[in-house]
């Protein structure tokens, strides 16, 4: 049995965890590696799909760049969506050969696995029919935005656990007009930050259970003790052995 491989990341700038999946799906296409997921947050970012409207951008360009924000067009499916501190961020490396090549239910499976997690901090999360992403009653409190190619998955998920939610803003969240964006925390009412690997774990779990994997292997590549943080051109050459296995954390 192939292990299902689970990799922690820390905040990782997006056009890092941009390369990051193009090594490993070129990987996974080729066979070298199996089915990956890999956790993480970044910092202020916006991205939009290859089909997105530009005018749900609200804020300026020139704007973002002063305020630190990236922005970037990338491949995935969707509109414009915000990216930051507190999200807990999902990008599956799966080859859907062995799952029926089904992308709608692909992305099913990816909503079920955010409102089983969900329920493990007693919200009830459901879908919205015709539009993709997970939502507490009319507020979205997660979005999904995926590419394929050649039957292998890349980009994911987005869940808001203590997002700063005010980012969002600036922008028409997924070209829906009107729409209210939530996150654990908020929904909660809590003063205090969700724990992220509590949220992580939580959604580990849930994927595990809805994709129906058996063997998990989950490692942690940060350390919150640390001050040199990620080797990330390390992390690219991840599946061909770590060097130094004094970054890991478990």
């Amino acid at each position: 049995m192939n292990t299902f491989k689970v990799y922690k990341l820390g905040n990782v700038p997006y056009p890092k965890a941009l390369e990051i999946q193009s090594k490993l799906l070129d990987m996974r296409t080729n066979g070298e590696i199996g089915d990956t997921l890999l956790l993480l947050e970044h910092p202020p970012t916006f991205t939009i799909g290859r089909r997105g409207n530009m005018g749900n951008l609200l804020a300026a360009k020139n704007y973002l760049s002063k305020a630190g924000i990236h922005f970037e067009v990338i491949s995935r499916g969707g509109d414009i969506t915000y990216h930051g501190p507190g999200q807990l961020v999902g990008y599956p490396i799966m080859d859907l050969n062995g799952m029926g090549r089904d992308v709608h239910k692909y992305l099913r499976n990816l909503e079920e696995t955010i409102i089983l997690s969900l329920a493990d901090f007693g919200i009830r999360g459901r879908r919205i029919k015709g539009v993709t992403g997970v939502w507490m009653k009319w507020h979205k409190i997660a979005s999904i935005g995926v590419g394929v190619k050649r039957w292998v998955t890349y980009h994911g998920f987005a869940l808001n656990v203590n997002t700063d939610l005010s980012y969002f803003d600036m922008i028409v969240p997924c070209g829906i007009e009107n729409v209210k964006m939530t996150s654990i925390q908020r929904w909660l009412g809590k003063k205090e930050y969700i724990d992220m690997p509590e949220a992580e774990d939580s959604i580990i779990k849930a994927f595990s259970q809805i994709f129906n994997i058996n063997n998990t292997n989950t490692t942690t590549l940060y350390n919150n003790t640390s001050d040199e943080g990620t080797d990330f051109d390390l992390l690219l050459n991840i599946e061909k052995r770590l060097l130094d296995e004094s970054v890991l954390t478990d």
